[in-house]
This record gives C-alpha cells, sequence and structure tokens, in this order.
C-alpha cells in the first residue's frame, strides 16, 4: 500500500482530482477567491498612486487616511470611512463658494470622487446607498461651475423615468451631433460627463444615462432592457438643439454591450457605435463566470456580487449561470445583422471580457468596423502608464467619433 503521508504532492493531486469528480465542475482546489481587506487596501493604494481604475484623480494620501478607519469588509464601514473624509471637503466647498469659487470647485470634485469610491463598486447596502446619494449630490455642485451649463433631463419611461445629463456646446449655428453615453457596471453617467466634456469643443453634445440595472436606472439588466436606451434615442430625437442624423451611441464595459446591441437593433437611428470591451457571447457561459469572472484579481472587489446585482431576478451565482446565457447576442440571433459602424476597442489580456468575444464581433455584420486592440492591455485597452483610460478617450475615442459625426455631416450636405 502507498505511503501517502510521505507524499503529500500526491495525496493532494488525487483528493484534488476526487472532489472535482464527486462534486461538480465548480470545486476545483486553486479556485481563486476574493482579496483579503489587507490585499484591498495595498491593491487600491497602489492604483490610487499610478492613476489607475477606480481611483483616478483620488489622492493617496486621502485614500490611506480613509483606510485607518476599515476595520473589516463591512460595507457600511467602508463607505462611512470614505464618507467621513469627502464630507470635510464637501463643509468646505460650500463655505467657499462666493469667496473662492475656484478652490470651492476643486472641493466638489474631490468630494465626488471620494463619496464615489465610498458607494463602490455598487451602493449595496444602506451606508453605500447614502455615499452614493453624496456622491451625486457632490458632482451636481461641479457641474454648476460649467459653462457651457450641465441639464439634467427627466426622461418619462413606463412607470417611471430615466435621469440623464445633458450638455451641448456653446456658439453652434444649427442642431449639432450628439452622443449617448453609457457607463458600465460599476462607473456612473457622473463619470461619462466629466469624460465627454472634452468633445464639446468639436462641436458635438453628449447626454449621459446610466445603463440597466446602474445608477438611477429605472430598470434592472433583462433580455429587453435595451428598451430603456431606445427610449433615450426617442426623447433625443425631440431636442430641436440636435441633429437627429448625426446620434452615435457610446459604451463602456457593460455599457458597451448595450451600444453594440443597439447599433444592430438601432442601426436606422444612430450614426456610429464607438464600444469598449463589450460583452458578446463568451462573457455570458457558465464557464467563463466560473472561471474568470470569480475572484478576479484585475477587478479590485467583489465583481460577481456587483454583476449579481445589476441582474433582474437573480439572487446567487447558479441563477447567474442560468440568466447570462440569455443575453448572448448570438443566442438573441442579433449577432450578423445590419449594424452602424462602429469602433471596438479592447486589450489582449483583458480577464473580465474575453477578448474572443471581441474577434467574433469584428467578423460580423455589413459594415467595416475600426478596431484598437492593445495587444498589452487589459480590460477596455488600459495599459499602466502607457495607456491610462484619459488617454484612451482623448486619443481613440474622441477623434474617431468627431470624425465619423463630422462625415456624416458631409455627407448630408452633398
Amino acid at each position: 500500500m502507498a505511503n501517502l503521508t510521505a507524499t503529500p504532492s500526491r495525496f493532494s493531486l488525487a483528493l484534488c482530482l476526487l472532489l472535482i469528480t464527486v462534486v461538480s465542475s465548480r470545486s476545483f482546489c486553486q479556485q481563486r477567491t476574493e482579496r483579503t481587506l489587507e490585499e484591498i487596501k495595498t491593491e487600491a493604494i497602489k492604483r490610487a498612486e499610478n492613476g489607475m481604475y477606480p481611483l483616478i484623480g483620488l489622492d493617496p494620501a486621502e485614500v490611506r487616511e480613509a483606510f485607518q478607519s476599515i476595520k473589516t469588509k463591512d460595507k457600511d464601514e467602508w463607505a462611512a470611512a470614505f464618507m467621513g473624509v469627502a464630507d470635510r471637503y464637501m463643509s468646505e466647498a460650500k463655505s467657499l463658494e462666493k469667496v473662492d469659487p475656484q478652490k470651492a470647485n476643486a472641493d466638489y470634485i474631490r468630494a465626488w470622487r471620494l463619496y464615489s469610491f465610498g458607494r463602490w463598486p455598487v451602493p449595496a447596502s444602506p451606508g453605500k446607498q447614502r455615499s452614493y446619494a453624496k456622491a451625486i449630490e457632490a458632482f451636481l455642485a461641479h457641474a454648476r461651475f460649467w459653462d457651457p451649463p450641465l441639464e439634467v433631463v427627466h426622461i418619462p419611461f413606463e412607470n417611471s423615468q430615466i435621469t440623464s445629463y445633458l450638455r451641448l456646446p456653446k456658439n453652434t449655428k444649427g442642431p449639432v451631433p450628439l452622443v449617448i453615453a453609457v457607463n458600465g457596471l460599476d462607473s456612473r453617467k457622473e463619470d461619462l460627463s466629466e469624460s465627454f466634456s472634452a468633445i464639446l469643443p468639436y462641436g458635438v453634445g453628449f447626454l449621459a444615462v446610466d445603463g440597466p440595472g446602474t445608477g438611477q436606472a429605472p430598470i434592472k439588466v433583462s433580455e429587453t432592457a435595451d428598451r430603456m436606451l431606445s427610449r433615450v434615442i426617442d426623447y433625443v430625437e425631440t431636442r430641436p438643439e440636435v441633429d437627429k442624423n448625426r446620434i452615435a451611441i457610446h459604451g463602456v464595459s457593460w455599457g458597451a454591450y448595450w451600444a453594440t446591441k443597439l447599433a444592430i437593433l438601432e442601426d436606422g437611428r444612430l450614426t456610429a457605435a464607438s464600444a469598449q470591451s463589450p460583452p458578446i457571447d463568451s462573457f455570458f457561459q457558465k464557464d467563463f463566470l466560473m472561471n474568470s469572472l470569480v475572484g478576479n484579481r484585475e477587478y479590485l472587489f467583489d465583481q460577481v456580487p456587483a454583476l449579481m446585482s445589476v441582474l433582474e431576478g437573480v439572487h446567487s451565482v447558479d441563477e447567474m449561470a442560468e440568466f447570462l446565457p440569455k443575453m448572448s447576442l448570438v443566442k438573441q440571433g442579433l449577432l450578423g445583422k445590419p449594424m452602424a459602424p462602429m469602433l471596438v476597442i479592447a486589450g489582449v489580456l483583458d480577464t473580465q471580457v474575453p477578448i474572443s468575444d471581441i474577434y467574433l464581433l469584428l467578423d460580423k455584420g455589413d459594415t467595416p468596423k475600426t478596431a484598437w486592440i492593445n495587444p498589452q492591455g487589459g480590460h477596455l485597452g488600459r495599459q499602466v502608464k502607457l495607456w491610462p483610460d484619459p488617454v484612451i478617450f482623448k486619443q481613440v475615442i474622441i477623434p474617431w467619433l468627431v470624425r465619423t459625426l463630422e462625415a456624416q455631416g458631409a455627407e448630408a450636405v452633398r
């Protein structure tokens, strides 16, 4: 009889194989787990120091200060710690608005980013919900300093409303082109509004909206949730300031899924679509959920719980595994149909959306697509220092959208 105690590696392997066989395909010996609290703190500070998502614009010293008050992974404790730091800036900003508006605005920005990280990735507890509400308040206080102004738009939708932010360029003659911007799983329309302000000098406006299941969206993710964004297009077409023949859509991650789907379903009404790391088919399969999303380390923490929170009627990983395949654009019979021209951005090293989904998308449809694929990039094509989010946005996304919308305008003139 073999001496198993003398060969622990063989014993471990045998046990592992036995567990895989007996329990299920989801039980594997080296299953990745979520970061511990100390690992989260270390990684978050590193990301703040290097300008990496989701800590872009946060001061590492303030992140460290907040972490001093966090002793557990309790969601309300997390939110309270970041609200405590943010409240100082919020209070100071309110006191400075009349005497030093520039400093007040800077304080509102810092408060907004801290509050937003306090509710990250999703406001899944009372404390995180309070932090999210304060983030919106701080952002809108910051936006009051903008010229041209930000308009908060409430679009009637079914028995509720779609809250969105509209900003149009100054000193333009006639209707202007517009981009509908849709956030990802854990970003928000406030983040997109800050980014897309850079497109205004080109004579292009934007309307930022929280995608289904996120932020202030009135419905959760389902096979038919795209109807919410079709309603947004309906509204945009009613605005006399907007050229309804030059409407584009941009989406980030989950928002890129909606941008891709709308590029097909609303081909007749959309001039163009840009999509950063859009999930298409493999992303939605059980294998990818269990082997790539569970315990994913590219994501800071709680990716699967955050994803679960945005899906309609889903409360467990097993229910997620059953629900997600229905969202596949292949399963829905849409991939391959006529679609609007697209810019597709991705990173080959992305662990959150498989690069195979991007290649599949590029192969389908009736219109040539523009692809920006970073061989060394992760999710959204990001690469530390070389290709951070703001650089991709300003050097790749905005130029393509402006160029495509201008070309459509020139074509209309001819």
